[in-house]
């Protein structure tokens, strides 16, 4: 290791991102995940699309019920 480095030339923050911009990683029940793969093929699209299509459409099922 060197005595002395020189970061006079360095950039602050050059490999980070904003944390609107990270995304959140999510693990599904080895079940559920199971399910998901077979309707993936059967449907010719892709896990995340069909796990996105459900979900949105049980956001929409819980804002409808949800109190006011």
């Amino acid at each position: 290791m060197k005595d002395h480095y020189d970061f006079s030339h360095a950039v602050q923050g050059k490999h980070t991102r904003p944390v609107e911009e990270l995304k959140v990683p999510i693990y599904l029940d080895p079940a559920v995940e199971k399910g998901l793969e077979e309707l993936s093929r059967a449907s010719g699209k892709e896990i995340g699309v069909l796990a996105n299509a459900l979900l949105q459409k049980d956001l929409e099922l819980l804002k409808s019920v949800a109190p006011q």
